[in-house]
């Protein structure tokens, strides 16, 4: 009886608490301890005892040492910036064109997208986890892709520079092209979850708004401009979201912290670098979030 007085947006604030709760209880019970030994790790030297460990307090210093004096540190995190704001949009951009085919209705279409979706799931822990069982054996796999990643890096696109330059395209969009063609397998690679999302978006577009359009006489590019886009711009924040976090999470950075972890046995100033990266991950996506929501439209 309570629950038909309330409101629909009292409702629909309990849908959205009900669809977090999982992630609110694997945060609470199993992630939440961790982050707080980790930033009281980052202010401590932690020495390893026969019979546990001990912390010393350092204030700073382990935040010092990875801004001031650790030599990789500052330069792998530009990087790992640099190259996000890169291949973000190429995946975004590789996500809608395929999903937008992929709703088109044609034979065969749901094989095309679980093919789209193959690369996704050889690319998961599970996979490298039954590989290191020695439940499968992907050293073929691994070796042919291997094979193509030399070919497609060697492959001469020399013509396709000239053809883009004689049109009049700035140097630094070639470039950005030719870097496009040559990262084609990590940005089909990328992009699965990416255009299921997109997918998800297209088929919620109601029909009767593309009737409205052909009748109007609108074009299939001013569709697509005017209708589909709009449709899809909170999708668009969405996966622009999810591909910074993902690349963030597979970035030499995170290789550099447990190096420096397990390696130099150095657990404070590793630390400190995870909570440096992840500040700088967390004012990325603010200001990303901060700039796109002012103009994405929600119907």
């Amino acid at each position: 009886m309570r629950l038909k007085s309330m409101s629909l947006q009292r409702k629909r604030s309990m849908l959205g608490f009900v669809f977090i709760a999982p992630w609110l209880v694997g945060f609470l019970f199993l992630y939440l301890t961790p982050l707080i030994q980790s930033l009281m790790f980052s202010f401590t030297d932690l020495v390893i005892q026969p019979d546990g460990y001990s912390l010393e307090p350092v204030g700073f210093e382990n935040f010092r040492n990875a801004i001031l004096v650790d030599a990789n540190f500052n330069r792998v995190i530009t990087d790992s910036v640099g190259q996000m704001l890169i291949s973000v949009p190429m995946i975004l951009f590789f996500s809608l064109f395929s999903a937008t085919l992929l709703n088109q209705k044609f034979r065969g279409r749901t094989l095309a997208r679980a093919i789209f979706f193959l690369p996704v799931i050889l690319a998961s822990n599970a996979i490298s986890s039954a590989e290191q069982a020695g439940l499968i054996n992907l050293i073929g796999s691994g070796a042919y892709l291997n094979e193509m990643e030399a070919e497609l890096s060697s492959y001469n696109v020399t013509s396709i520079v000239y053809m883009l330059l004689d049109v009049g395209l700035p140097r630094s969009f070639v470039d950005y092209i030719v870097s496009a063609i040559l990262g084609i397998y990590d940005i089909i690679t990328s992009s699965g979850v990416q255009i299921l999302i997109f997918l998800a978006a297209l088929q919620a577009v109601p029909s009767s708004m593309y009737e409205v359009a052909k009748m109007e006489g609108a074009t299939a590019y001013e569709c697509f401009w005017k209708i589909t886009f709009p449709m899809v711009s909170p999708l668009i924040l969405t996966n622009i979201i999810y591909t910074i976090i993902d690349s963030f999470t597979s970035s030499p950075v995170t290789t550099l912290i447990y190096s420096v972890a397990f390696e130099t046995q150095n657990f404070g100033l590793s630390a400190a670098m995870s909570w440096i990266y992840t500040i700088v991950v967390a004012l990325v996506l603010i200001i990303i979030g901060l700039v796109l929501s002012r103009k994405i439209h929600y119907n």
